[in-house]
């Protein structure tokens, strides 16, 4: 007879029970070790190692040790969860998620089993196990029965931060989470597939599979904005991964490797047309020309005095020397470091021509004499990267020499500042001239690459801004994240290909998902009338929800009206479960937010006008336990909420500076709720959305 489902429950429950025990003990050891002996660092260093290994181990009562089960062919059977854990023998009680041994929780099907005999996932409610289903691979079955554990973890509603998907990992993107670090690999995600999670999670998959070598390197997670940073952050923690650093384009480029030092501090900005300039590929030729024409063909010889004797270096020996050094093909600051060595080498070969022996201590000395040292500097100056940018953006005559032939007249004009100021100290520096102060840098001296990036929302950067993250993983391998049709910068990238190469990744796996677990199919399908205008070659994504959502197209009679509008969609989505977002034109966000005010509705406001966080801070007002979040457009990509309401779509794409863009900003902010979402404009509909099918 087989068990009830009570007395399954039941026996699940205790396993359970017996694994949070196991945990607490795993984590009494770990607190009992001696740290005693040895020298006082080292005492430290392992205290340090052992406290926050014992903070891994803390039990999270909101949550379950495991998810699933996998029974096997060979009899045995494990249970998957967010860590590992060992019963006093060192038995494993919970197989982690990125084991070898939980690919099969993942990846087996009926069409190949993997040796799993059935697989059992559990329905989770406030760290209880409440519910389970079986699925038996070994049945044949001509339609695959939908999880209904599984739809329900999908659709259940967001609040705070993204969180980690290990329960709901599809076969497709566990494809992509266990590709090899040696592996580059590049995805276009339409909305709601999970390509960020699959990101996040890959990086955690690495931590685990390759630990001793990223332990060395790291791990670097470049995101879109803060707003985005803020949502994502919680999820590799939550996977036991707490030492990934975290950081936008903005801030990688102004900060030193290990992020304790501001290297420039952007006070200016660009209109959109100086910006795109800055940010093309061709720049990166007129600053290397900069660097490089430093370079002097030596001309005279260079006279060593030693003791007795006067060595001479001709001229033209010297510059067979800088000619070699040049050609190398190491970064300026490293070649102009040998120079001294090279000349003293040859200072070496005459004085053992003469019948002396002089030793490596010798060519050192030489080396550092001050008639080398001078002679090295005269014919290969030091640069300082930010004076030669203040120089190439404020001299008309620097820039028009280095950037002949790549730049127009009318584009070394634009590039110049119109107030020039009189020290690189002193200068508004802009976001751009950032990344471009990141390339003279790194043609100096070699930037530090980690061992893995993940870059989301890839297709927005520029290619200087490109060649920036590329330049963090030169000799490491990347996950590459996006979607062509929300690209939403005049610089979008056309294809993957071409990002790929600024990236220097051109060997990067290019891999699709188009299977939508977050956004419900009537959201999608609205969004994607879109995408003929905005990306002619791309499919329309698939949503897999069973609830279709909801779809809502307000109409205000007037300006003033929408306002009335809104409160009232605002309200209505407070009778529901889940997260708020009121996302709407920038230009509009202070009276969104006086509206909300004035209505009694306590909310938080993203992006730049975040100083409303401040004021509710001041009133003990705690903005992650706001429902409603006022959010910019601009702000709104990568971020999701249960319920969206757009105001004003047509103002939302009129406030970017091209059509293409402005629509593809308008696809963004569709694309955020999770279960429905409602339109209110009084100004005409962009025409495809006006359409009457719409809804």
């Amino acid at each position: 007879m087989s068990a009830s489902i009570d007395d399954v429950l039941g026996s699940e429950q205790q396993y359970l029970a017996r694994a949070r025990a196991d945990l607490e003990t795993m984590r009494q050891q770990v607190l009992s070790l001696d740290v005693q002996g040895g020298n006082e660092v080292s005492a430290q260093y392992l205290s340090a190692a052992l406290y926050h290994r014992a903070q891994a181990l803390i039990d999270d009562p909101g949550t379950t040790l495991f998810f699933g089960r996998t029974d096997h062919d060979d009899g045995n059977r494990w249970y998957i969860g967010r860590r590992h854990v060992a019963d006093p023998k060192g038995d494993p009680v919970v197989i982690d998620w990125r084991a070898e041994v939980s690919k099969a929780f993942y990846q087996a099907s009926r069409n190949d089993r993997m040796g799993v005999l059935k697989r059992r996932r559990f329905g989770i409610e406030t760290g209880q196990i409440t519910a389970y289903e079986d699925e038996l691979l070994t049945e044949a079955t001509e339609v695959e029965a939908k999880s209904q554990i599984l739809a329900h973890e999908i659709e259940r509603p967001r609040a705070g931060p993204m969180r980690d998907i290990v329960a709901t990992i599809q076969p497709e993107q566990d494809v992509i989470v266990r590709a090899d670090l040696d592996t580059s690999v590049c995805i276009q995600g339409a909305p709601g597939t999970g390509k960020t999670a699959v990101g996040l999670h890959r990086a955690a998959w690495l931590l685990y599979a390759f630990r001793e070598r990223l332990a060395r390197s790291g791990v670097l997670v470049v995101g879109p904005n803060e707003s985005f940073l803020e949502h994502v952050n919680a999820v590799l923690p939550s996977l036991g991964e707490a030492q990934v650093r975290h950081t936008t384009v903005e801030q990688m480029v102004i900060t030193s490797p290990g992020g304790a030092e501001t290297l420039l501090t952007v006070k200016g900005s660009d209109l959109p047309a100086v910006a795109g300039l800055k940010g093309d590929a061709r720049m990166a030729e007129v600053l290397r020309r900069a660097v490089w024409s430093g370079v002097t063909k030596p001309t005279e010889a260079m006279v060593l005095p030693r003791g007795a004797h006067k060595w001479r270096v001709p001229s033209y020996q010297l510059a067979e020397i800088v000619e070699e050094l040049k050609n190398r093909g190491v970064r300026y600051a490293a070649a102009k470091d040998m120079l001294p060595q090279r000349i003293a080498h040859a200072v070496l070969l005459m004085m053992e021509a003469a019948g002396d022996s002089p030793d490596d201590r010798v060519q050192d000395a030489v080396a550092r004499s001050r008639e080398v040292k001078k002679y090295a500097d005269s014919v290969w100056p030091t640069v300082d990267p930010k004076k030669l940018l203040h120089s190439l953006l404020s001299d008309p005559a620097v820039l028009a020499e280095h950037a002949e032939g790549i730049l127009t007249e009318a584009e070394q004009k634009l590039l110049l500042w119109e107030k020039p100021s009189r020290t690189a100290g002193s200068a508004r520096w802009s976001a751009p001239d950032a990344v471009l102060l990141d390339e003279l840098t790194d043609l100096t001296r070699r930037s530090v690459s980690m061992g893995h990036v993940v870059l989301d929302e890839a297709q927005d950067l520029s290619p200087m801004q490109l060649r920036a993250v590329g330049r963090r993983c030169s000799t490491g391998s990347m996950t590459v994240l996006g979607d062509i049709a929300q690209g939403t910068t005049p610089w979008a990238t056309p294809s993957w290909e071409v990002t790929l190469e600024h990236l220097g990744q051109t060997g990067a796996v290019v891999d699709e998902l188009d299977r939508g677990f977050r956004v419900p199919d009537a959201v999608i399908r609205y969004a994607a009338r879109l995408l003929p205008l905005i990306a002619p070659g791309l499919n329309a994504p698939t949503s897999v929800r069973d609830s279709p959502g909801s779809l809502r197209i307000v109409a205000s009679d007037t300006a003033d009206g929408r306002w009335s509008d809104v409160e009232a969609a605002v309200r209505q989505d407070l009778s529901e479960l889940g997260s708020i977002g009121l996302i709407v034109p920038d230009s509009l966000v202070p009276t969104a937010a006086a509206k909300l005010r004035e209505a009694g509705i306590e909310h938080s406001v993203l992006g730049p006008h975040g100083a409303e966080l401040d004021a509710l801070r001041a009133t003990d007002v705690d903005p992650l336990t706001l429902r409603v979040s006022v959010v910019p457009a601009t702000t709104a990509k990568g971020l999701e909420y249960d319920w969206v309401i757009v105001l004003e779509p047509e103002q939302i794409a009129v406030e970017e500076p091209d059509e293409r863009t402005g629509l593809r900003r308008l696809y963004v902010v569709l694309t955020r709720a999770v279960t429905g979402l409602t339109v209110v404009h009084h100004a005409p509909l962009p025409g495809v959305l006006a359409l009457s099918s719409a809804v």
